[in-house]
């Protein structure tokens, strides 16, 4: 196979505590055309960082500091700017791990498509309008024809994803680096995704960097895998044998995840209800007309974990914003505790916001990046209890030591965080009101399985310590057989099931709970062929969900 990229001894320093620290430590990466490279490790690994390196690029504060890094032939250190303008974007482009962070709300979604393969002289702006609505029906895009002339807030999450893979793809680059590009998306929906991107890159003999922390995702997807931590090499592998045959503790203990499990009994709390969802629906426009949720009716009771299910545009982080009083719902009430709490968040007491908090799915916008995390955990400590000086930093450091984050992480801002300590942050803010209620918006999912499982044990601990509820919104199958007592499903803003966890996994199962089931990956690089395949015999599509 041709060599698309080589680079040797890979060395990258970040400026810290006033002086130059190691991130990458003497890495090679090796990469052959239309060769899909797995990068996999947990956060802070340098994962990302080498995806960034391979176009000669470091975020602010980095530097590149050995030793060579070869594209096509041409070495791309010490070259000038306007030589890398014309590589990036072009022959070599970027998936960025958030896309909500990473798009321009100001513009429509085809703008922000056409502008690489226009700025790189590919095509005019009307064959660049065609050739996205073709992108945009390979990655199962809604109206593929129109959804471009969208807004990024126009769209879900998991749509606006799939919309910067589109990007990416869009000067049809030899290289493509893909950071976590399934991490916001939910587990039928990374299907299609997965397999698009398998598709394009086989069909265009694309080479590929595929960054993640989910070894069963990169299985369905890599040809080799390079497993990092503390930004040296651990181990490297063709795909099957990594997963056959691990060879080193670290990689095994990354296989071995998720094994948390825990059955309560529940009995004790079936007549404590903290939050009573009654007859809700819901519409961003106030219209009837444009019902974003329908008839929802839920209960969550004291000390149980509530998960709440189902694809991007579901309706999930609409019901939170109701409960939360962010969307006002057009009819149906909101009970707390027996006393129905005011629609709108405006007309709520401050120990009404108190005891109900929320964790946010994107951490990189959840985050104001001029704040330190002494701010960002210190403020609702002296909004909800008026702690100041001494006491407030105290109860900062145990917030951070609760997170298992450095006390010197106090004075850091979230732009010198990982993805999964930025997450990790927003957990503690949550945290520092004491809520007897908790709504989890996909908090694991920007972190690595190792992480992500210590956080489920953090959030169960401190279940049995102060019988908080959890609302858990997710889309991850494996986190919701582990931390949760009772399960919903959603679809197109109805409930279509609901009951204690191990009724609703138990079969007959309801037609769309049974394609959430079969959707999750397995340690298996044949998995998301051998599902397509029984898929397409069965005649089953996604998009017959989708569209209803």
């Amino acid at each position: 196979m041709t060599e698309i990229l080589r680079m040797t001894n890979l060395k990258i320093e970040g400026f810290s505590d006033e002086r130059w620290l190691p991130i990458v430590k003497g890495v090679d990466v090796r990469l052959n055309k239309g060769e899909v490279l797995g990068l996999i490790g947990e956060s802070g690994a340098g994962k990302s960082t080498i995806g960034l390196a391979s176009m000669a690029y470091t975020r602010m504060g980095c530097r590149i500091t050995g030793d060579s890094i070869v594209f096509d032939g041409m070495e791309l250190l010490g070259q000038s700017a306007e030589f890398l303008r014309k590589i990036r974007g072009n022959r070599i482009a970027y998936v960025a791990q958030s896309a909500a962070g990473s798009f321009n709300p100001a513009h429509r979604l085809i703008k922000q498509y056409a502008e690489a393969p226009v700025q790189h002289g590919k095509m005019s702006f009307a064959e660049a309008e065609k050739n996205a609505v073709d992108i945009y029906r390979r990655l199962l895009l809604p109206d593929p024809e129109r959804i471009g002339y969208r807004y990024p807030h126009q769209v879900s999450g998991g749509q606006l994803q799939r919309a910067m893979v589109a990007m990416a793809m869009a000067c049809t680059p030899d290289i493509i680096i893909f950071d976590e590009p399934t991490t916001a998306l939910d587990v039928t929906t990374q299907i299609e995704v997965l397999a698009a991107i398998k598709k394009i890159t086989r069909e265009f003999n694309t080479a590929a960097l595929y960054i993640t922390h989910d070894l069963a995702v990169v299985a369905q997807i890599a040809d080799r895998i390079m497993v990092l931590r503390y930004g040296e090499l651990v181990e490297e592998n063709n795909a099957r044998e990594i997963l056959a045959n691990p060879r080193e503790d670290y990689t095994r203990a990354l296989l071995s995840v998720r094994t948390l499990v825990e059955d309560k009994d529940l009995s004790e709390s079936e007549k404590d209800i903290v939050l009573d969802v009654q007859d809700v629906s819901a519409s961003y426009t106030r219209k009837e007309t444009d019902l974003v949720l329908q008839d929802i009716n839920l209960k969550i009771r004291r000390g149980r974990t509530v998960a709440l299910v189902g694809e991007s545009g579901s309706g999930k982080s609409t019901l939170a914003r109701v409960i939360t009083g962010l969307l006002p719902p057009l009819k149906g009430r909101v009970i707390y505790e027996g006393e129905e709490l005011p629609p709108a968040l405006k007309d709520r007491t401050r120990e009404m916001l108190r005891l109900a908090q929320m964790i946010y799915q994107m951490p990189d916008t959840a985050l104001n990046p001029r704040h330190k995390v002494r701010s960002v955990l210190g403020r609702p400590l002296t909004f909800y209890f008026g702690m100041r000086g001494k006491e407030r930093e105290d109860r900062v450091y145990e917030l951070l030591e609760q997170i298992e984050l450095p006390r010197k992480y106090i004075d850091r801002y979230p732009n010198e965080l990982s993805g999964g300590e930025k997450q990790r942050v927003c957990i503690a803010r949550s945290l520092a009101a004491k809520p007897d209620l908790i709504i989890c918006d996909e908090p694991t999912s920007a972190l690595d399985q190792l992480v992500a499982e210590g956080i489920l044990k953090l959030l169960q601990s401190l279940q049995k310590e102060l019988r908080v509820s959890y609302l858990f919104i997710t889309h991850d199958l494996a986190t919701v057989k582990a931390i949760s007592d009772e399960m919903v499903v959603m679809l197109k803003g109805r409930i279509v099931e609901q009951g204690i966890k191990k009724d609703v996994l138990d079969p007959p199962y309801h037609e769309y709970t049974e394609l959430l089931l079969s959707s999750v990956p397995e340690m298996d690089p044949d998995w998301l062929d051998n599902v397509l395949a029984e898929r397409k015999r069965k005649g089953i599509k996604m998009q017959e969900f989708v569209d209803g």
